[in-house]
């Protein structure tokens, strides 16, 4: 592009600033001697500014977008910039003019507005990494003023940390600074603390919970480490943070009313008791004697009936004596 001033800063930017400046040229023009008839002079002249931007950029100059007052005895004209992968710029042409004198081309840029796609904001090299960029093999050693460590031999702050490791720092080299602490505290409370959402649902809190594992230090009166498998296990929980997977959840009790079971009559074993057993004995066995009874008193006249034939025959047989 040759030259051209291509500093990014968006439409609504420089409309703000111009809007801010032009209120302060409006209140000190005239004494300055930026009057109206160079204001005049200078919004008129759209097609100078087109001008010398095409014969600049070659081609690529299209719609007029307006003009803007952003310093004593110029003026800026915008236009839309048809570029091929400048979608959303703007040419800005600066046009300068003073009393007796002609116009004259200040500035030539390239702008982007507030739809331009534009380069993400340049990070440093020792400040791109984010949190879960390590992986396996890598290396990333702190800095050596990192604000988050102090060296072994200074006292931590930790009054109960100090107390056992002593001023001169057992076992370690370095030890958290209290920034460190607060560093931390700030990310694990914005993840995992009281005013998460799930936490303002939740009926109980961490601290009465029996998955909790305490830790030590100052940061045990703020935070724990979750053991329940189903929550937020093995992560920082702060006290005041809470889910439905709390020790003292109880499962909700039914209101519904009991319906009853429905059985199978075709599939239930049907079971006698002892006592119809002997009841049913008892029956058979009465009903047998009765039986033996009917068929006794049956089979008594048949055999009595011939006795009593035999008696009346020799009777009707014996001779007349007299006779």
């Amino acid at each position: 592009m040759g030259g051209v001033n291509t500093e990014v800063g968006t439409d609504q930017q420089a409309g703000a600033q111009g809007a801010g400046q032009a209120s302060a040229v409006a209140g000190e023009g005239v004494e300055s001697g930026f009057d109206a008839a160079l204001r005049e002079q200078l919004a008129a002249g759209s097609e100078v500014a087109r001008r010398a931007i095409a014969e600049f950029a070659g081609s690529g100059v299209g719609e007029y977008l307006g003009s803007a007052v952003e310093e004593d005895f110029t003026t800026t004209h915008r236009f839309v910039a048809e570029l091929t992968g400048y979608r959303g710029w703007y040419w800005a042409c600066v046009l300068a003019l003073v009393p007796g004198g002609e116009l004259t081309v200040d500035e030539i840029a390239l702008l982007p507005g507030s739809e331009a796609l534009v380069a993400p904001e340049w990070v440093p090299w020792e400040k791109r990494v984010r949190a879960g960029d390590l992986g396996a093999g890598d290396l990333l050693p702190p800095s050596d003023d990192d604000e988050r460590l102090v060296p072994g031999h200074t006292l931590t702050g930790d009054e109960r940390l100090d107390e056992l490791t002593g001023p001169i720092g057992l076992g370690r080299e370095q030890h958290l600074s209290p920034e460190g602490r607060a560093m931390a505290a700030q990310r694990w409370t914005a993840e995992r603390g009281p005013d998460s959402e799930i936490a303002r649902s939740a009926k109980h809190s961490c601290h009465t919970c029996g998955f909790l594992l305490p830790l030590e230090g100052q940061l045990s009166r703020m935070f724990g480490v979750c053991a329940n498998e189903y929550s937020a296990d093995g992560q920082v929980v702060h006290l005041q943070y809470g889910c439905g997977a709390h020790s003292s959840v109880e499962a909700p009790k039914s209101t519904a009313s009991e319906i009853p079971e429905a059985y199978d009559d075709s599939a239930v074993d049907v079971v006698v008791l002892p006592q119809q057993l002997r009841a049913a004995a008892k029956a058979r066995a009465e009903a047998e004697a009765a039986e033996g009874t009917e068929a006794a008193a049956a089979d008594a006249p048949a055999t009595e009936a011939p006795a009593a034939e035999n008696a009346e025959a020799p009777a009707a047989e014996q001779p007349d004596q007299d006779a």
